[in-house]
């Protein structure tokens, strides 16, 4: 069999598994924003170019503790590497989409911040690490759009400004040192606990606790959709070393 026909089996097999399945949770990471033109901070040009030009990791310029102390620098980055307001959902978003609205993904549980499966029409997201769409005031709890924290005139150099009480606006994502929302996490495990089918895609499942959710799942087929291989491809049912969208959009037709 050569590699197009052993795809076309693995696509096959995907189908066959989810068209028997009731209750399926998509768990996915950054290489599903990828496929959108969103860049993956974490990956080694994302690195160098922020080690480059500010001097400092992206893990460190986006932890709680560089934000209160470097505001302006925190929001100059932000602003510049991890909003993509001209991204669009991709294949794997309207896959998934498509899914739900047939009635058979309940939910979609992402490491993403950049609102695109909503976008597509997702209903049930949980967003472990929140939203770039979504900012507070941190004296008020004001909330703002993207919009509002992306114009000049709200701001006082880089940094938004609360137009009731001129506090300072934060995004509502989870920055390095602090603590997932509790309710997200439930909600994502309780979703991963009762799910018949969880299809991974997109993570190379090394960011915790996110990608501890996994072992909360007791269901029938564990489906990993990855580019490269992870160290749970040995638990899997099924692994498909390929781009999640161009995987979800063969087996549901997009």
């Amino acid at each position: 069999m050569d590699e197009r026909d052993n795809e076309k089996s693995l696509i096959s097999r995907l189908g066959e598994i989810i068209e028997r399945s009731g209750n399926i949770v998509f768990f996915g990471g950054a290489g599903v924003s990828t496929e959108s033109g969103v860049p993956d901070f974490r990956s080694e040009k994302g690195l160098y170019n922020a080690v480059q030009k500010y001097g400092h990791s992206p893990e460190t310029m986006l932890s709680y503790s560089f934000f209160m102390e470097n505001t302006e620098m925190f929001y100059d980055y932000y602003k510049n590497n991890l909003i993509y307001r001209e991204a669009l959902p991709n294949k794997a978003h309207m896959a998934l989409a498509a899914l739900e609205k047939a009635g058979s993904l309940k939910a979609v549980v992402t490491q993403n911040i950049d609102g695109l499966h909503q976008l597509a029409g997702s209903r049930r997201v949980f967003e472990l690490h929140g939203s770039v769409l979504r900012n507070y005031c941190m004296k008020c709890k004001s909330e703002y759009d993207l919009d509002y924290i992306m114009a000049p005139a709200n701001c006082r150099g880089s940094i938004p400004i609360c137009s009731a009480c001129g506090g300072t606006v934060r995004p509502d994502v989870v920055l390095y040192e602090e603590a997932l929302n509790g309710s997200v996490i439930g909600g994502s495990i309780h979703a991963i606990q009762n799910a018949d089918l969880l299809i991974v895609g997109g993570t190379s499942l090394v960011v915790y606790p996110a990608a501890g959710l996994i072992d909360y799942f007791k269901g029938s087929a564990l489906v990993l959709i990855n580019k490269t291989k992870t160290s749970y491809d040995s638990q899997a049912d099924l692994v498909i070393n390929d781009a999640i969208g161009e995987v979800l959009g063969k087996v549901v037709n997009i």
